[in-house]
């Protein structure tokens, strides 16, 4: 891929050709970049609420959630 030559500025810019790589394509980048920012809000989403649930069955059992509220930890690490 070649800019061209830049020693004359009054030239033709349809000469010089693209000035970047994968020209035409910004709307196919935009529509994946939308799926995958969608995607990955799905997916932190389940993986959040997965988490959730696993901590609240945890403290519903063996009273956790009194052993929770003084303090103790009772849930796993991170």
């Amino acid at each position: 891929m070649s800019t061209g030559s830049f020693e004359n500025w009054h030239g033709n810019m349809l000469d010089i050709g693209p000035l970047y790589p994968f020209v035409g394509s910004e709307g196919l980048m935009i529509i994946l970049g939308l799926v995958f920012w969608i995607g990955w809000h799905i997916w932190q989403h389940r993986m959040e609420s997965a988490n959730y649930k696993d901590d609240m069955e945890t403290l519903r059992h063996n009273d956790n959630m009194n052993r929770a509220l003084r303090g103790e930890k009772v849930l796993r690490s991170m």
